[in-house]
């Protein structure tokens, strides 16, 4: 599917390229959404200002270098049409990335050219898996009938939920 200024807002997974928040200053916005979105839209692709993003509408769109969005903060964004991909529960094109040092996981989109070995997984899987993970880096209790370190735990467990369908319960009870 081909997106374009018409139709890139439905349903749409896309990853944009944080630009310079000054974008906007003297450029007037092709489109102003309700919530105060402003768009600018050129022929390779669309430009951004928002201070919402992650689940925007009905879409999953994402600021590159950005690691903890504040609602308070405005952001600009470029994506190309080519980086918007359809959104759906039938694709499995997005696997998980887990840092163990910094406690961070994100959600990724397998793209065509990549020769990676991921489990790969419907948007929705992943992002109950992301809630899983972010849980088990922040609590404790669910390692207190373990005698191994929690760390090792951890990580064992969550390599295993970015490796299979399996419940967490069940890959509680195979530790």
């Amino acid at each position: 599917m081909k997106f374009h200024k018409y139709n890139f807002f439905r349903y749409t997974y896309c990853e944009f390229e944080s630009r310079s928040i000054d974008f906007f200053k003297d450029k007037s916005a092709h489109y102003q959404s309700k919530s105060g979105s402003l768009y600018f839209y050129a022929d390779e692709g669309v430009y951004r200002y928002s201070n919402h993003w992650g689940r925007v509408a009905n879409c999953r769109w994402k600021i590159k270098e950005v690691e903890e969005y504040k609602s308070q903060n405005y952001y600009v964004g470029f994506a190309n049409w080519s980086d918007f991909y359809l959104l759906n529960n039938t694709d499995k094109v997005f696997y998980l990335e887990v840092n163990f040092k910094t406690k961070q996981v994100k959600i990724k989109r397998l793209k065509e050219e990549e020769n990676k070995i991921v489990f790969l997984m419907t948007s929705e899987f992943a992002h109950q898996r992301l809630k899983q993970i972010q849980i088990l880096f922040k609590e404790y209790k669910w390692a207190a009938y373990y005698e191994d370190d929690i760390d090792d735990l951890r990580e064992i467990l969550i390599n295993d939920l970015i490796s299979t369908t399996k419940t967490i319960q069940q890959l509680k009870r195979e530790l």
